[in-house]
């Protein structure tokens, strides 16, 4: 007989661990596959899984019984505050408009152009090499300076930066909080004496991100310390590790298939549409978690108070009732755009316009300078679990 709950099929899949790239796609597709609804019992609270592309959009919309008190089905008893994630109903949209403004697509457009720049000066920077460890060298150094841009802040600090997050990260998602403590306490200090020395000589807010968080009222109350320093972090988090680890997939995937690379170096009008078909088939955060706040018979799901909802991203992206041939890249998918990689509802990633433009300009400057290269022999990819990232990838082309 099968095991069961509430109903539900019980799933003993582990997504943690390391494997070979592409693995835990494998594994998403076979548990959306099984059924509709799913219990996972892998964590010590476990979760119901829903896996359907109709499913996760629709669950994406329960925000106001289904709270982020659980952001990870995976990790639901890890993680650092967050905010504006953390808050939900009205004080989330009320922070939310303040951060707003920095993310807008006429505020990302405002940046293109130092995107742009920076983009090109690290290509260049590696080009003459003819190798480079593409995660390593340029997929993270490339956000980190636009992460610190953004916020007002030196992108000379970039590669120290660069050296706290990665830790930072590293420990994180391994579920060692103690080794990201260490690293956390380092950022936290880089932040404090930011926000202090804009106390003291404040610039224009609607140019400099952390002015404007020491200037912002919600309700006539302005936001304490703790709070800026904590948004700070927070977009840290779900803007770094997520942009490295997109790149990676993207160009593991386009230096492995010559026709996709050649079409977008025959015609890079076609980088925004690509984009958005990398995004919807290679979704690095590939699950969101939710806490549900109320008993509820969701399409037949018997839910309780206190249950871990999983909002399959990763398998509604992949969803066949959805994508024709969904694993297959096809950069004229007519509805690629519809993909949920940046979540959904009101918690939908506040910079994905943000994360859009940095995907497109180094797709756009790259293959302008180096537009032919290859994974280095006899390497052999893995992905992290959790949330998927590669440690490495080793390029190398001709000079």
């Amino acid at each position: 007989m099968t095991e069961t709950r509430r109903g539900c099929p019980v799933s003993h899949t582990d997504y943690t661990g390391h494997a070979p790239i592409l693995s835990h796609y494998g594994l998403l597709d076979a548990d959306r596959e099984e059924a509709r609804f799913l219990y996972n019992d892998t964590t010590e609270r476990g979760f119901f899984m829903l896996q359907r592309y109709d499913d996760v959009q629709e669950g994406f919309q329960q925000h106001e019984t289904w709270t982020t008190a659980v952001r990870s089905a995976l990790r639901p008893g890890l993680g650092e505050p967050l905010l504006p994630q953390d808050l939900n109903g009205q004080p989330h949209v009320k922070l939310r408009r303040i951060l707003n403004q920095f993310f807008a697509p006429a505020a990302v457009r405002r940046m293109e152009p130092m995107a742009k720049q920076r983009c090109i000066e690290l290509i260049e920077e590696m080009k003459g090499a003819g190798s480079c460890d593409f995660v390593k060298e340029f997929a993270i150094r490339y956000p980190t300076d636009m992460f610190l841009a953004l916020l007002g802040l030196p992108v000379s600090d970039g590669e120290q930066f660069l050296e706290w997050s990665d830790d930072y990260f590293g420990a994180l998602l391994a579920g060692d909080p103690g080794r990201a403590e260490a690293a956390k306490t380092s950022i936290m200090k880089y932040f404090d004496e930011a926000v202090n020395e804009r106390r003291a000589n404040p610039r224009d807010p609607k140019e400099d991100m952390v002015s404007r968080l020491v200037q912002a009222r919600i309700d006539d109350e302005a936001l304490t310390h703790d709070e800026i320093l904590t948004i700070c972090l927070t977009l840290m988090l779900a803007g770094l590790d997520t942009t490295r680890s997109a790149l990676g997939y993207i160009y593991a995937h386009l230096a492995q298939h010559d026709a996709d690379r050649q079409a977008i170096i025959d015609d890079p009008t076609l980088i925004p549409k690509a984009v958005e078909e990398f995004l919807r088939l290679y979704p690095l955060v590939f699950q969101a978690g939710r806490e549900v706040q109320e008993p509820q018979d969701f399409n037949g799901l018997e839910l309780e108070k206190g249950d871990v909802v999983w909002l399959g991203i990763a398998q509604a992206n992949r969803d066949p009732r959805k994508f024709e041939d969904p694993d297959r890249f096809d950069v004229a998918r007519h509805n690629a755009n519809q993909h949920l990689a940046f979540g959904g509802g009101p918690h939908r990633c506040l910079g994905m316009h943000l994360a859009r433009l940095e995907l497109k300009v180094v797709l756009e400057e790259w293959h302008q300078r180096i537009p032919e290269y290859r994974i280095k022999e006899g390497t052999e990819l893995m992905e992290r679990g959790v949330q998927l990232s590669m440690s490495s990838l080793p390029l190398e082309w001709d000079v």
